[in-house]
């Protein structure tokens, strides 16, 4: 017995049990199959579902079911990343709580609650992805942190420091002072923030009252300037070069000095210049050889060579600096300032510029395999708009800055000796054995050797996810990487090709001679009816769980892909999901009508379901093949939109009207048994975009075997379509639509039987389809004629029909009607000749514009003739 309403809440868990039981997401390479390979992005070991992580598993999910139905041995690899920054956040927090800081603990202490938090929360998104309908291999799910990974990432890393590509040294980096760690370039937000632009003044030594005037967003840093420069060609400073300034409040002397770099017209023409605080002071302090003070702690707070205002933070001394200029005099004016200001995309802080030792990668001569092979399409962006970005960063590529100065992580096989030297090495063990046998060190214990702090940029174990998840590096012969590398498509987001899908290219022509995947599907970022990104510092984003509980996978899952195109964003409303919703009812009542319908042994197929039978086979494979166009081409919500229609208006809308039997009628066991397995494919093609309601029909449809399950049936394929047909079917249902609307605006109860006229040069289109003109249009009688006929005219193509509604209308009110609908086109008809009437208008108007106007007046003309025809036959 099918329930009277859909109730997701009550067969979700029963069918995801069910696959997992049954194992229909497990893999093993298998010799006989092609393989059909996708990873997961590891979202975040400390994060929960979001909008964005619905649309990218969603569409994951429906490729690798697909994949699965045609036979392939596919493979959805799931997994986390240990996520340095968030997590150490997340765990300082939770000590917080606790009453405990994290400069209390050992490293290992610390590592130690860092494990404890990732055991408690790391599986919740995993967990969460089960609810969408995730067909992840869920005993392949890894963790960047386990081991095998780890020591792959170490593995890597020494390879490429023992070929030169890695290095360490003095650079400037991106500091975030609240995670008291670097970040890279691609880490950085730039976000025009309000700020104030403070003129102060620097006087000339030795010349009281003269000096120059300086203005700058950032006086907190005055007490670190090392220079004034100004342009060498700027007359009106000529005079002070090679000459010194006092800083304000502290009174140091500095040098101006001179360089092309300062524009003459920007500010006041000069430039106050602290290297170690600003990336282009630094490079100018480098070419005049001056000195670097550096003022700021690792927090942002100030330190004691500021000399004042020692231990503020930045902004609270920003803010009292300029009241002690204001107070000393050296204050000019302030003014109102809006700039772009870098924000590390982990924190929300804001990036301070900062000279520091730290460990880089060499990118110039390793990228470029993952340069060229986007760029002939090896491996294909989708969509190809993105080349061009991706062309951009990679041809203009910086070393990549992979350590970072945390403790939770892949910390850096880098070892030092007393004296300063250098070992890298897997391991405190190894780099000892290093040490004595290449150096000769052999009293050396392994207490005389101290491991580098810092752990690796997280994004230095994802670029090898492709690989290591099967092991690869460790094993680069084992069955799976043999057999699953490369894999076939990756699904994420635009915001994360360089920083991730760049990096697995690169890493894969590195490690593997090949490219990691073929396809990069770039989904667009969820956003609110405003525009803007869904998150939950805004309030704007729904919980992705509580949807699917009021409105089902399905539901949620068809919802998010109605409008969204790959690479362009999706603007999210409820009403999507309450789409998604509506479509899972509507299959399922037009199931419950279906089996609800009796069944006559002895019945002969009507003419009407016959030929309803042979259209909806041909409208269903036209349909198919659209599909697999659409998927072929990365379409996945076009390839939906071809389901729903197929499914809603031609099934539903119009197949099942065809053969549905009178009231209380049986039906024959022929149209039904077609119609049941019209509804076997329709779940199949539904089933990787539906996968819940789709398994539950489809075990109903009919007596099933043990075991078996929708996600494993084949995938229906397109075969030959009658075309002849389906164009007779279009003009069937235009004219079927035009009596609905006939009876409509004239106010006529469907139950009345009205006459039909039909002037035609195809009378037997008409006669072989007369059967269904009847039943779906309630036609009392069909005459074909060669002449105008009694009653109300319409068109389909080139065929007149002629609805005779005399006895079932009040002629007068219907004269008057058609009357005044005459004057308004005539006087619609009178604008349209006086505008084609104005030569200038036809002179200068655009000739699109121009051939419209003549259209009009043509359709104005034509209806005009009609509607005196119907006055004519109303007497």
């Amino acid at each position: 017995m099918i329930s009277k309403t859909y109730a997701p809440q009550e067969i979700e868990d029963k069918w995801y049990s069910y696959w997992m039981e049954n194992r229909f997401f497990n893999s093993k390479p298998n010799p006989d199959k092609e393989p059909y390979t996708i990873v997961i992005p590891p979202p975040n070991v400390t994060g929960v579902l979001h909008m964005g992580h619905m649309l990218n598993n969603t569409i994951q999910d429906i490729l690798v079911r697909k994949a699965r139905m045609e036979g392939k041995e596919a493979c959805w690899v799931p997994g986390t990343d240990h996520a340095s920054i968030a997590t150490e956040a997340k765990v300082v927090a939770m000590l917080k709580e606790r009453g405990i800081a994290k400069r209390d603990l050992s490293r290992d202490e610390f590592l130690e609650y860092c494990w404890e938090w990732t055991h408690k929360y790391g599986g919740i998104i995993l967990q969460q992805l089960r609810k969408l309908g995730a067909s992840c291999d869920w005993d392949r799910t890894r963790f960047t942190m386990e081991p095998d990974l780890y020591d792959s990432v170490i593995d890597v890393f020494i390879d490429l420091y023992n070929k030169g590509d890695i290095y360490r040294g003095h650079r400037m980096v991106n500091w975030d002072p609240q995670a008291r760690t670097t970040v890279s370039d691609e880490e950085v937000i730039m976000k025009e923030v309000n700020q104030k632009l403070v003129y102060l003044k620097y006087e000339l030594v030795g010349a009281e009252g003269q000096g120059v005037v300086v203005a700058t967003t950032r006086p907190e840093t005055i007490m670190a300037d090392v220079a004034i420069c100004v342009n060498p060609n700027d007359e009106r400073y000529q005079h002070l070069i090679g000459k010194q300034v006092l800083i304000p409040l502290i009174k140091r002397a500095i040098p101006v000095i001179a360089d092309d770099y300062v524009e003459i017209e920007f500010g006041t023409g000069c430039l106050k210049v602290t290297p170690a605080h600003d990336t282009n002071d630094y490079e100018l302090g480098k070419r005049h050889n001056l000195p670097i003070i550096d003022l700021l702690n690792e927090d942002g707070t100030l330190n004691e060579k500021a000399q004042i205002l020692i231990g503020e933070d930045r902004f609270t001394a920003r803010k009292k600096i300029i009241k002690l200029l204001e107070e000393s005099g050296d204050l000019i004016k302030v003014e109102e300032y809006k700039s772009n200001v870098g924000h590390s995309e982990r924190t929300d802080s804001v990036i301070e510029p900062r000279l520091s030792e730290q460990w880089f990668l060499k990118m110039d001569k390793i990228s470029k395999p993952a340069l060229d092979n986007v760029m002939n399409d090896t491996v294909q962006l989708i969509p190809a708009k993105f080349k061009n970005t991706y062309r951009h960063w990679m041809e203009n590529v910086r070393d990549w800055n992979i350590s970072r100065q945390l403790w939770w992580g892949h910390r850096i096989p880098a070892f030092y000796l007393k004296d300063g030297t250098l070992i890298v090495a897997k391991n405190k063990r190894e780099a000892l054995r290093k040490a004595q046998h290449e150096y000769q060190l052999f009293a050396l214990t392994e207490e005389d050797i101290t491991q580098d702090p810092d752990v690796l940029d997280t994004w230095f174990s994802s670029w090898l996810w492709p690989i290591s998840v099967f092991n690869g590096i460790k094993e680069p012969d084992n069955a799976d990487i043999n057999y699953y590398y490369p894999t076939n498509d990756l699904v994420t987001a635009p915001e994360i090709l360089f920083f991730w899908v760049a990096r697995m290219i690169i890493a894969g022509y590195e490690y593997k001679g090949t490219y990691p995947f073929k396809n990069v599907y770039l989904t667009g970022i969820v956003r609110d009816k405003q525009g803007r990104k869904m998150s939950k510092s805004l309030g704007n984003s729904p919980d992705p769980i509580d949807l699917i509980n009021t409105h089902g996978a399905d539901g949620v899952r068809t919802g998010m892909l109605f409008s969204s195109q790959a690479g362009n964003d999706l603007p999210y409303d409820d009403k999507l999901v309450e789409q998604g919703r509506n479509f899972c009812n509507k299959i399922w009542n037009a199931f419950r009508l279906v089996k609800g319908w009796e069944i006559d042994q002895n019945l002969s197929a009507p003419q009407g379901s016959e030929l309803a039978v042979k259209w909806f086979d041909s409208k269903l494979n036209v349909t198919l093949a659209e599909v697999h166009d659409h998927f072929i081409k990365f379409r996945i919500s076009d390839a939906l939109n071809a389901v729903y229609k197929l499914i809603w208006d031609d099934f539903c809308a119009q197949y099942l009207e065809m053969i549905k039997p009178a009231y209380e009628q049986p039906i024959d066991k022929v149209t039904f048994e077609a119609t049941l397995e019209f509804f076997d494919q329709l779940m199949r093609l539904a089933h990787p975009f539906m996968p819940f309601i789709s398994e539950e029909i489809w075990q109903n449809i009919r007596e099933r075997k043990a075991n078996d399950s929708i996600c494993i049936a084949p995938f229906p394929q397109a075969k030959d379509s009658d075309l002849a047909l389906l164009n007779d079917f279009e003009i069937l249902f235009e004219l079927i639509s035009g009596i609905r609307n006939l009876r409509n605006s004239k106010n006529i109860s469907p139950k009345v039987a009205l006459p039909l006229a039909i002037r035609t040069d195809s009378k037997g289109r008409y006669e072989t389809l007369e059967t269904l003109i009847v039943k779906l249009a309630h036609v009392e009688s069909i005459a074909y004629v060669t002449e105008e006929s009694e009653g109300t005219s319409f068109r389909v193509k080139s065929d007149e029909f002629f609805v005779n509604l005399a006895d079932e209308l009040d002629v007068e009110t219907e004269r008057e009607n058609l009357q005044r609908e005459l004057e308004y086109t005539q006087g619609f008809l009178d604008s349209v000749i006086k505008k084609l009437s104005n030569e200038r208008f036809v002179a200068n108007a655009k000739g699109d514009i121009v051939e419209k106007e003549r259209q009009k007046q043509a359709d104005a003309e034509s209806k005009i003739m009609t509607l005196k025809e119907a006055l004519v036959r109303l007497g």
